[in-house]
């Protein structure tokens, strides 16, 4: 047998769990369809949901809540672009925030023009925004984020911490982001992630970043599961995957695993 091909083990604790989220419909992604070139329109920055969107939204809330994954999931990752946190609280958020309730709400009322009410975060994983899961850096507007500091009114309960620049750094107007670049940051986050003593994540994040980072995977196996792991993603699309820490990256150990021989005695 071709062990290329054949079955794969690893140790459970070497293996995460990601649940890979692809944002909802934005308004950039209606223009585009237009025309390629309204990706350069102004007034698409920071592009939010559409009613579409949302739509979408409500409908992946309802299949992770039915599907148990809701339960399961102990972080949930954001890129910080307002589609991006606009679905990632809306599908992993609370139901409807109350007024007097002791705990942020992770989406304030109306964000994005959204028209829909606050999102609580109450009995809710944590949602930690990560600069190295954003779309293709630079040029077009509707990959420039706000400032943090705006950010934090319109999203009072995600963690904000690892971002280090109030202000968008990383964009420029005139040099678009290469995909090796933007590949090999997917592998830097992807470290990041097993570096992490959480076991199963959700990622909120983009279409190229998820083509680009998952790529690089699947030349050991079957074509077709290949192409199941890296074909592009719908909008408001979960493709759940297996990350495996085979350089060991990260260090955290079996809850599992039992060394036997106790007590000791004669084999």
């Amino acid at each position: 047998m071709d062990n290329a091909m054949g079955p794969s083990l690893y140790p459970l604790h070497r293996c995460k769990t990601i649940h890979l989220v692809r944002h909802a419909q934005g308004i950039h992604n209606v223009e585009a369809e237009k025309d390629y070139n309204n990706y350069l329109l102004p007034e698409l920055f920071d592009a939010h949901l559409t009613p579409l969107g949302w739509q979408q939204v409500d409908n992946l809330r309802k299949h992770v809540q039915a599907s148990g994954i809701s339960q399961k999931i102990e972080l949930v990752i954001t890129s910080p672009l307002l589609r991006t946190m606009q679905t990632a609280t809306g599908v992993f958020g609370g139901e409807d925030y109350v007024d007097g309730v002791d705990v942020p709400p992770f989406m304030a009322a109306n964000t994005g023009n959204s028209g829909r009410p606050a999102v609580s975060s109450l009995k809710c994983p944590p949602v930690v925004a990560i600069e190295d899961c954003r779309e293709y850096l630079g040029v077009y507007p509707c990959d420039k984020r706000r400032s943090i500091s705006e950010y934090k009114s319109l999203f009072p309960a995600i963690d904000f911490s690892l971002i280090e620049s109030d202000d968008d750094i990383f964009w420029k107007p005139d040099i678009r982001e290469k995909n090796e670049e933007m590949a090999a940051r997917g592998m830097k986050f992807l470290n990041w992630l097993l570096m992490r003593k959480e076991r199963e994540i959700a990622v909120v994040t983009h279409s190229a970043f998820l083509t680009q980072t998952l790529s690089a995977f699947g030349n050991d196996c079957h074509q077709s599961i290949k192409s199941e792991m890296c074909k592009p993603f719908n909008n408001c699309e979960l493709r759940s995957l297996v990350l495996v820490d085979r350089s060991m990256v990260g260090s955290v150990s079996s809850t599992t695993n039992y060394p036997g021989k106790i007590p000791s005695g004669p084999h």
